[in-house]
């Protein structure tokens, strides 16, 4: 990947990140502190690599993608009229979620390759963090 690929995808991220920061602020507005408050608890799933570098990189992906935080918002839609509680509790966690994995990618924190902890879809975290992957 080149440098103006990854730089890009990093400012897209950023961008993501201050998206969802402004949704929670202006349609949570009570709630808009949860976004910060939950910002470490997706990185749990980096307790993967206790048991391998190849399941830590599984469950770390699996976390670390927008899929998940889209069906939140989906949800959030589809349940406003039915529950404002399940409706808001899921716009909460589409938003925080949203933030986590947007501010991850803009500081170069990628999808994990399964080799190491290291190497990301953005290149290699860390000293010496130049690497390019293809």
């Amino acid at each position: 990947m080149t440098g103006q690929v990854r730089l890009t995808q990093r400012a897209e991220a950023g961008a993501v990140a201050v998206a969802a920061l402004v949704a929670a602020v202006a349609v949570y507005p009570a709630w808009w502190w949860v976004v910060f408050a939950a910002f470490l608890a997706f990185d749990l799933s980096m307790l993967g690599y206790l048991r391998s570098t190849a399941a830590g990189a599984a469950t770390y992906n699996a976390v670390h993608n927008y899929a998940f935080p889209a069906l939140a918002a989906v949800a959030a839609l589809t349940l406003q009229p039915a529950s404002e509680t399940l409706s808001t509790t899921a716009g909460v966690l589409a938003c925080s979620w949203a933030f986590h994995v947007g501010v991850d990618r803009a500081l170069g924190y990628g999808l994990k390759l399964p080799d190491s902890f290291r190497n990301t879809h953005l290149g290699q975290i860390g000293r010496g963090g130049s690497v390019e992957h293809d």
